[in-house]
């Protein structure tokens, strides 16, 4: 990712073609855990707009930019940002442009309220309410690997090394992870985010927004409320099982899901994802501990 006050030499003409407008001025944003390249850019006219833009260092980050452009264009919906532009030279290219409204100005959080957290909620009740375009894959079709517990089960140690629990705790509790993740139910026909994070939520006035649908799926909306939750409690919201209570298997899922990854080596692309993983499955692992009725880790 470009760390400089000016845009790399190529993203200027690539903003101007997908737009058609000059632009005056660049200012970086923050945020993401993807090396894209990340603008605000204002135009002659007054008005602005956010870029996302794919990086070499990355060419994965090309192939999310286009999913995600895809999905602009099937749905328009108050809870998706408004798509301002694109340029893409096709598939071998690792640099398309995407230019979405510029939401800078919006509220993003934390902090949580209890009004905040029943905006989202109903944001994600309006996605999964929304008819899925025909190309958006199933969840549980994506290579993603969400079941963990199994690769935990198969090679424990990364994951004993994080010290959230003893040896004999996972020994005890690993059949009773692996058998409930393994019921949790992902096929469905509803519309999911498949990443809810502050990061990716913003409220603008009375538009309650979802950014970065790389991932969207169509399957259980559960999971979908069920992965934020983590994150929600680390920031003071409620805990857990107050916002979805019961679903003990998908709570086995997001646990599994956190459980196989925080242990393993950074990723040189994206170096603070262990960070944040590790931190929410410091929520998850005793949020599923109280579902399952296990002892606490």
């Amino acid at each position: 990712m470009n760390t400089e006050g000016r845009p790399p030499a190529w993203l200027a003409g690539r903003v101007t073609q997908a737009t058609g407008r000059r632009v005056a001025s660049w200012r970086h944003a923050t945020g993401g855990y993807t090396p894209a390249e990340r603008w605000i850019v204002g135009f002659d006219d007054g008005s602005s707009a956010f870029v996302k833009a794919g990086t070499p260092v990355n060419p994965d980050v090309a192939e999310w930019l286009r999913t995600e452009h895809r999905l602009y264009e099937s749905i328009r919906a108050r809870y998706l940002p408004r798509s301002l532009g694109w340029a893409d030279d096709g598939e071998g290219s690792d640099t398309p442009v995407l230019l979405l409204e510029d939401l800078s100005a919006a509220t993003w959080p934390p902090p949580w309220t209890t009004e905040r957290v029943g905006r989202v909620l109903e944001a994600l009740r309006q996605v999964a309410s929304t008819e899925p375009p025909d190309w958006v894959p199933q969840l549980e079709q994506q290579d993603r690997q969400l079941r963990g517990w199994p690769l935990v089960q198969a090679d424990p140690e990364p994951f004993l090394q994080l010290g959230v629990c003893s040896e004999a705790w996972l020994e005890r509790t690993l059949p009773a992870l692996v058998e409930a993740e393994a019921a949790a139910r992902l096929d469905g026909d509803a519309l999911m985010h498949v990443d809810v994070r502050s990061d990716n939520i913003c409220f603008a006035g009375d538009r309650t927004l979802l950014v970065d649908w790389n991932s969207v799926s169509v399957g259980n909306p559960a999971v979908d409320v069920a992965f934020w939750l983590p994150s929600l409690a680390l920031e003071g919201g409620p805990q857990p099982e107050e916002v979805l209570p019961g679903e003990p298997e998908v709570v086995a899922l997001v646990a599994g899901f956190f459980a196989c990854r925080a242990g393993l080596p950074p990723i040189l692309t994206a170096p603070r994802v262990r960070t944040i993983q590790l931190a929410q499955f410091r929520v998850a692992l005793p949020w599923a501990s109280r579902a399952l009725g296990l002892p606490p880790p």
